[in-house]
């Protein structure tokens, strides 16, 4: 550790550590339009300019400069005063004057810098240059002569997407930041880059001149469009959502968001059901409340608890997927699923479901074999999290499934469960490499799950976890990456078919075909409805007309997550809260409210009327419901002897058919989305095959 004086304050920092961190870890704020703590050191602006004893007499760019033991620095002397503002001069000579216009009003770094560490007249006359704007794609919008040159955006691109598709041409004034051949941007993570532009260069296109910062209320929240969780802040003016951005979560996404979480908010104003519905004579015609619960309890009464199901969909909050299965309990059914493309999850035990290294556990993982995924489209934070470590630290990365742009360099091992069954055999080379590692990590996905001999598959990786070590007191690397924010909250609240003596509970597929004669989808989108029997009487609950709507008898209109407080399970494990931002639309309703309030229509009312005392049920139903924000880590148990626990006990055979990735086109996974012109238009733009399959 080194000793540093900063303006009289002594710090200890690391070794090797920038002034600029011996600075801010002195409480003494400097200002800086280049330099970000997640990036590589450029020295660009020269806006962090300091002055150091015992140096030459001149400032210094503390961001470039490394500390010394004994350096006393000072960040406000006449000296280093003068040269900030001669630093900012230079900025601005050819800065356009349009800050009126500019979407970066009022949260612009160069605005607030030029007024705290600027001067008051500039001596520039000569014309400004001006340079041409260039087309990004759908999701950024560039003004680039308000551009400084400070190149955050190519080195993010570079060192943290992994696609390096912006740079520089040119030199001194006619340099230009852009892409060499014009294209969009092609990476999941571009929205960031919004985030990190401390000028107006790059601003949101779908967000342009929206609305102003001072006029939006933030509310803080978490993401439900992917399994990451992503911290998020929503920004709501009046009754619409406006705009939702990244909150710094070191343990989660950092401070990174996917263009999908963040470009998908205009599918919230879109196919929006906001009053309740009722099929007569082959139609939907709108009902109030009252008859749309008659409608419901008419059809159920009767009906043996065998004839009832329920099948829960991806975007939902744990509290009403409680309530949901009170509700089938109370009715005497055990035909429940969360499992909607009939994934092989074994929910017996929480670690064979879980992502149990974490997200920030990608980090000291020193091997990494993933299976019938790609994360790049089914969690993109997550995969710029395995590409930090695979650049720190150069681990070897090994994929089985469908070749694929990672971001980063993963070997291919192909694309069938032999490899598979090769590498338990130890015939593989990649076998040995698994063996040696220190923290091996084993990542399945839900493409290696969702097959006829996914049961298999997933033992199969078990066993590999264990055999390579994976399975320890002080490391469990094994991991299970899902695509969907309410699958580990369900399968943690045992939303499963009923098992036990004489209990035999049908899952989705039992459910189909007139396996059921009334059938309840919550938010339940994602499966092929027409394989529902045609005389089940349907009612679906969700926020969004899309395909659950289209087949239902009784659509009940429920609320989007950032209409409700509800809570969600990350695919780690992370029990987090989202919070309500706007009230739901119409006479749409919380779902738990909507699901407590048909209890007391059919007599079988449930025990809770509060958001609180539904939450106390949470926790008596789950204890980890208790633990919100807060994720321990577990070791493996039941590592020895005979009595091992292993998923699936009857695996069955693995077959020879090709993985297929879980997620086709990444900007079209759920009904927010595929209700968002924004994302319509960059499946357009970057996965036109899969809209032509889609269609």
């Amino acid at each position: 550790m080194a000793k540093v004086t900063v303006n009289g304050i002594e710090v200890e920092v690391p070794n090797g550590s920038a002034v600029i961190q011996a600075c801010e870890a002195a409480g003494i704020e400097i200002p800086r339009f280049c330099y970000h703590e997640r990036l590589s050191v450029a020295g660009n602006c020269r806006m962090c300019l300091v002055e150091i004893e015992k140096a030459p007499p001149k400032p210094f760019a503390s961001c470039a400069y490394p500390v010394a033991d004994g350096m006393v620095v000072h960040t406000d002397s006449p000296m280093v005063r003068k040269a900030r503002r001669g630093v900012m001069e230079f900025l601005l000579i050819n800065h356009p004057l349009d800050c009126p216009i500019c979407d970066q009003g009022g949260e612009c770094d160069l605005q607030d810098q030029a007024v705290g560490y600027g001067g008051d007249h500039t001596r520039y006359e000569e014309n400004k240059r001006a340079v041409k704007d260039k087309d990004l794609g759908p999701l950024v919008k560039t003004v680039m002569t308000r551009c400084i040159h400070c190149t955050r955006c190519i080195r993010f691109a570079t060192e943290v997407a992994g696609v390096p598709d912006l740079g520089a041409t040119g030199r001194g004034e006619t340099m230009e930041v852009g892409t060499y051949v014009e294209r969009a941007l092609g990476s999941e993570l571009s929205g960031n880059l919004i985030d990190l532009c401390p000028v107006g260069a790059l601003t949101s296109k779908p967000y342009a001149f929206t609305a102003r910062p001072w006029e939006l209320k933030n509310t803080d929240s978490v993401d439900v469009l992917d399994a990451v969780g992503a911290n998020i802040r929503i920004d709501t003016r009046g009754a619409e959502v406006l705009r939702i951005l990244p909150r710094l979560n070191e343990d989660v996404n950092e401070e990174w968001l996917g263009d999908k979480s963040r470009f998908a908010v205009d599918g919230l104003r879109r196919r929006r059901l906001d009053k309740p519905w009722v099929r007569r004579d082959g139609k939907l015609h709108p009902a109030s409340w009252d008859e749309a619960f008659a409608a419901i309890a008419a059809k159920l009464k009767g009906k043996e608890g065998d004839r009832i199901g329920a099948i829960a969909g991806d975007l939902c909050d744990a509290e009403s997927l409680l309530a949901l299965k009170d509700l089938m309990g109370a009715l005497g059914s055990v035909n429940l699923d969360c499992r909607q493309y009939g994934e092989k999850l074994d929910g017996s035990r929480r670690d064979f479901y879980l992502f149990n290294s974490g997200i920030a556990g990608i980090e000291d993982a020193d091997a990494i074999l993933i299976i019938g995924s790609n994360p790049r489209h089914e969690a993109p934070v997550l995969n710029a999290r395995i590409r930090k470590r695979y650049v720190a630290a150069n681990i070897p990365i090994a994929v089985i499934g469908a070749a694929a742009d990672l971001t980063y360099r993963a070997e291919h091992l192909g694309d069938s469960p032999a490899v598979l069954k090769a590498l338990l055999n130890g015939a593989h080379p990649f076998a040995e490499v698994l063996k040696t590692a220190q923290k091996p990590m084993i990542i399945v996905g839900q493409g290696a799950l969702r097959r006829v001999d996914g049961e298999a598959v997933l033992d199969g990786a078990w066993t590999l976890a264990a055999q390579s070590g994976a399975l320890g007191a002080e490391w469990h690397g094994f991991n299970v990456l899902h695509t969907a924010a309410a699958r580990v909250g369900a399968l943690d609240l045992g939303f499963l078919p009923g098992t036990g003596p004489g209990v035999g509970g049908k899952g989705v597929a039992g459910m189909m075909g007139g396996g059921v004669d009334v059938l309840w989808l919550l938010g339940a989108d994602e499966f092929d409805t027409s394989r529902i029997g045609t005389n089940t009487f349907v009612v679906y609950q969700g926020h969004h007309g899309d395909a659950g709507a289209a087949r239902a008898d009784v659509i009940l209109p429920g609320a989007a997550y950032t209409e409700k407080n509800g809570t969600y399970v990350n695919t780690e494990g992370r029990v987090q809260r989202g919070a309500l931002a706007i009230f739901p639309p119409g006479d749409a309703r919380e779902d738990w409210t909507i699901l407590r309030a048909f209890s007391a229509v059919v007599g079988k009312t449930l025990p809770y009327d509060t958001l609180e005392a539904l939450r106390s049920r949470l926790e008596k139903v789950n204890p980890v419901f208790a633990r919100v924000g807060f994720l321990p880590r577990f070791p493996c148990a039941d590592l020895t002897g005979p009595g091992v626990a292993v998923p699936a006990r009857s695996p069955g055979a693995m077959s020879d058919a090709a993985f297929v990735d879980a997620v086709a086109n990444y900007y079209e996974t759920d009904p927010i989305s595929r209700a968002s012109p924004t994302m319509a238009e960059c499946t357009v733009t970057y996965a036109p095959t899969a809209k032509l399959a889609a269609e």
